[in-house]
């Protein structure tokens, strides 16, 4: 007797529904593949007892300093798939591709972007499909099937569950590496009820190679495979909400959003697959112009950024980058627009604004940095004032 084909709709897509001669993972996979994901694997939902540990340990040694809501209470809760789920048999890992098909132009005054952030946001996409990934089991399960979904922003330990999967291995850099797309690529989780049969974890490591740790500018990568993340360029440009430590500023270069240095320099991702599809919609962000950011308003911060993950970065921090990028650049027609943003409302903005003269140099920078003396009231503000002027002494007019 041949296999019975019929379909049935899906958020907006028809899915193949294969009866009798497929089991039930097959089928899973088959309908997640079918939904846009570039790799599919299944873990068992058992404790995550060595991750979790090394997860606290991270925690108590600082090294996630400056994310709050990371706490060892957090990471208990997303070590123990029963937590989340009670009853919890299997979890789906998928995982979707970002490369992007060719690399940004380089262009004047201009700050290097994350090339996760060229796409929409992510954690609505894949959230979106994971729900519908969530109503197919119960269809190819013939019963309510119970579930979860997790996209980065949920407390599981989602590489965890990525590498008991054989999803994909540990880079150096704490990335997950696939042998097809390297790591380039968003994961997410499917907590079910629903029983499969797990996939066996890949028997593979980086070696030798610590190409990611001599890369990293400030030394983010303090061991194999921990990240002090106070010092990654990614928490800086993204979840600090506070002035970048005067000392790693120089370090962090042009990156106005993310950074990529330590999977560029990855053998892994030298030769890897894209996305089959495109399941998400680019942004045109492959890097921005920095200057225009300087005086955005709150209100075009919303509209340009919309849906899509550099809005993370709020306003404040995205000027604040780009003070920190167009110093770093060091090109002087940036000084008209640093000077101006020496009386901008936020003082976050005008201390970095000064940083970057000072580096720059020359007499406008001076200047800027003299007038902004006579009317500045905020103390943090005038600091930075004072050691860019100090710093202008020492520069070539």
């Amino acid at each position: 007797m041949g296999q019975v084909r019929t379909s049935y709709r899906i958020g907006g897509r028809t899915l193949a529904h294969i009866q009798l001669a497929l089991p039930i993972k097959g089928r899973v996979v088959r309908a997640a593949m079918e939904l846009g994901f570039d790799i599919v694997r299944v873990a068992s939902a058992e404790l995550l007892v060595e991750d979790g540990a090394r997860a606290q340990e991270r925690v108590r040694q600082g090294h996630m300093d400056g994310m709050p809501w990371y706490t060892e209470e957090r990471v208990q809760a997303a070590s123990d798939p029963q937590t989340l789920l009670p009853g919890a048999r299997s979890i789906i890992v998928v995982a979707l591709s970002y490369l992007p098909d060719s690399d940004a132009p380089e262009r004047p005054l201009a700050g290097r972007v994350a090339r996760y952030a060229r796409w929409s946001d992510y954690h609505r996409g894949m959230k979106a499909r994971l729900h519908d990934l969530a109503g197919a089991l119960s269809i190819e399960a013939d019963r309510p099937v119970r579930s979860r979904v997790f996209v980065d922003d949920g407390p599981l330990l989602e590489r965890a569950v990525a590498r008991r999967a054989g999803l994909g291995w540990f880079g150096k850099n704490t990335n997950i590496l696939t042998a097809t797309h390297g790591s380039w690529v968003f994961l997410g989780c499917l907590l079910t009820d629903l029983a499969l049969e797990p996939d066996e974890p890949l028997l593979k490591n980086c070696g030798d190679c610590v190409r990611c740790i001599d890369t990293c500018p400030t030394g983010a990568i303090v061991a194999p495979y921990v990240i002090d993340a106070p010092r990654c360029i990614s928490y800086l440009t993204i979840e600090c909400r506070g002035p970048i430590p005067r000392e790693l500023r120089p370090l962090v270069g042009d990156w106005v959003f993310g950074c990529d240095l330590c999977q560029e320099v990855c053998p892994v991702n030298l030769d890897v697959q894209g996305p089959a599809g495109q399941e998400l919609q680019r942004t045109g962000f492959s890097s921005l112009d920095l200057v225009p950011l300087l005086t955005m308003t709150p209100e075009e911060f919303a509209a340009r950024f919309r849906d899509t993950p550099i809005k993370r970065a709020k306003l404040v921090g995205l000027q604040r980058n780009a003070c920190v990028a167009l110093g770093n650049i060091g090109d002087r027609r940036a000084v008209p627009a640093l000077g101006r943003a020496l009386t901008h409302d936020e003082p976050l903005v005008r201390a970095h604004a000064a940083w970057a003269l000072g580096r720059i140099g020359g007499t406008d920078a001076q200047r800027f940095l003299q007038e902004a003396t006579e009317h500045e009231h905020n103390t943090d503000v005038r600091e930075e004032i004072a050691a860019a002027m100090g710093q202008q002494a020492l520069a070539t007019p």
